[in-house]
């Protein structure tokens, strides 16, 4: 009888179990299943070197823009009259609107009012919705606002869309230097950027070119027709793409009540859901002005910092003499050297100086090792050399000794752009990076190209000397080196790792999504180990 028990028992324990048991565990299993799955990101498709070359490839389309319509076969000529009352019918926007180059030079600039308005408003906007949303819309804003620009009738209509154009930028410029800087290998970020900001003068350049040959082949107006259809899609890829967070800012599906940590003032509770939409607790007339109050003490905060403050001044004065270079620079060569290819050959100088400079400004400084001091020097030695060789340039009148010593000159100059924007970055903790992107770019075309186009229009009317004209411009070079010289001896701290928004979170935590897979398994092991 025991022996037969114990058989019957062990037969029981062998026989299979109900099936609602087995089919509460499966559920069980599922469900730890999807929650460990829910739990590990998913790697975006973007990786920082696919990001980079979306971001590279927008900011050209955008500079293209700038340099199509500051070629010949965009701009034109004016109407001229003779003695007799002759006048010939001029050619592009000046001679089909009639426009002096006072009018003209202010269309190069309209584009700084949607700019200088825009900007603040992307930049504190990104701490609510998600950066790449903003994007999208900006971007919509300025395809449209491209063929606007062809369909314009008069000065009025074109301006108002140049004006437009600027918000497109506001979204972009202010936004992506930090994505950037984000996902570069940290002994490559000034490298990262200075690719980024290489995209500056090939742009133009490739603008001077493209304005050109489709002005003069197809009429002004397609060439702001095809710069709207390159644009379209990199507006639409704004609202499809996975949302991705920029460092110091809260992840998206966060709950956190942000402190400031100068003013230890609690700001407005923000959700971020999966829509990319910000909710808030409070109504939306309290909503905005807490941001506008959280604006104007982020402002306060970039303005006592003297570091960030010198490298805007200095960076003022070098975009002064840049910004008329790039508008009227065709226009001088045509003048003072009688170049019958004016555009192809300034666009081919900017090219190689720009590609070269630019490169080699961010790899020399990651080499010297990426400080801020280290940051000065670059840009107060580049910017002087630059400058004597620009200067030498406009005094040969040998074409060719211009062409070679204006090489050397605008290849000094354009070194400076990595290290630059390094400074903007680097000078401000993480949760002012937008801001100080914003502002700086507010401020180098309200203070520098803006003004300096009319300004050089002005002085031409006046003295009809355009190589006298382009020495003044270029001296302006040697005041920008020495107020980077001054950033030298100014005590800096990299900004870069300090807690952002809230005191009591690690900013490494609150990185960017990963985008690649092996950091997400690298996030995964780490979080095992602990």
């Amino acid at each position: 009888m025991g022996v037969e028990g114990q058989c019957n028992k062990a037969v029981e324990d062998q026989e299979p179990k109900p099936v609602e048991e087995e089919t509460e565990q499966n559920m069980a299993k599922d469900s730890t299943t999807t929650a460990i799955s829910l739990s590990e990101p998913v790697p975006s498709w973007f990786t920082p070197k696919r990001l980079l070359v979306i971001f590279c490839v927008i900011n050209m389309v955008n500079y293209v823009d700038r340099g199509a319509i500051a070629s010949n076969g965009v701009n034109g000529s004016p109407r001229v009259c003779n003695k007799s009352g002759v006048c010939s019918q001029g050619s592009g926007i000046q001679g089909d609107f009639n426009l002096s180059n006072f009018k003209d030079g202010v269309i190069s600039s309209a584009f700084m009012v949607g700019l200088l308005v825009a900007s603040p408003i992307f930049a504190s906007l990104a701490k609510s919705i998600n950066p790449f949303r903003l994007i999208g819309v900006g971007l919509s804003v300025w395809t449209f606002a491209a063929a606007g620009c062809g369909l314009s009738i008069d000065f009025w209509s074109i301006t108002v869309c140049r004006m437009l154009v600027g918000v497109g930028e506001a979204s972009f410029i202010s936004l992506a230097a930090p994505f950037i800087d984000d996902n570069a290998p940290i002994t490559q970020r000034t490298a990262w950027l200075g690719i980024f900001y290489m995209c500056i003068p090939t742009g133009v350049a490739l603008g001077y070119v493209y304005g050109g040959w489709v002005g003069d082949g197809f009429g002004w107006r397609y060439a702001f027709f095809g710069e709207a259809i390159l644009m379209l899609p990199f507006a639409i890829l704004g609202f499809v793409m996975k949302p991705l967070q920029m460092k110091g800012f809260s992840p998206a599906g966060s709950k956190s009540s942000l402190t400031t940590p100068d003013t230890n003032v609690v700001e407005v509770e923000v959700i971020t859901t999966d829509n990319d939409v910000a909710i808030s607790k409070y109504s939306s007339k309290e909503a905005s002005r807490s941001a506008l109050s959280r604006f104007w003490q982020d402002l306060k905060v970039l303005l006592v910092e003297k570091i960030y403050v010198v490298n805007v001044i200095g960076y003022i004065a070098y975009n002064f003499v840049i910004g008329a270079y790039s508008y009227w620079g065709p226009k001088a060569g045509y003048s003072i050297y009688h170049m019958s290819n004016a555009d192809l050959l300034f666009g081919g100088i900017t090219i190689v100086g720009g590609i070269v400079g630019t490169l080699a400004g961010g790899f020399i400084l990651d080499r010297m090792n990426s400080t801020i001091p280290n940051a000065f020097k670059l840009l107060s030695t580049a910017t002087f050399f630059g400058a004597i060789f620009c200067f030498s340039a406009f005094c040969f009148k040998n074409l060719y000794a211009f062409i070679v010593f204006f090489l050397i000159g605008e290849i000094f100059v354009f070194a400076t752009q990595g290290p630059v924007n390094f400074v903007c970055l680097h000078a401000v903790k993480p949760s002012l990076r937008p801001l100080s992107m914003a502002m700086s770019t507010v401020s180098i075309h309200v203070f520098g190209d803006v003004p300096s186009s009319p300004l050089v229009g002005v002085i031409q009317d006046n003295i009809n000397n355009w190589r006298t004209s382009a020495l003044i411009l270029t001296s302006i070079l040697f005041l920008a080196s020495g107020i980077w010289f001054i950033g030298i001896f100014l005590h800096g701290v990299d900004r870069y790792n300090e807690d952002s928004e809230n005191p009591d979170v690690n900013v490494e935590r609150l990185n960017m999504t990963p985008l690649l897979e092996d950091k997400t398994a690298e996030a995964t092991s780490s979080s095992t180990q602990l």
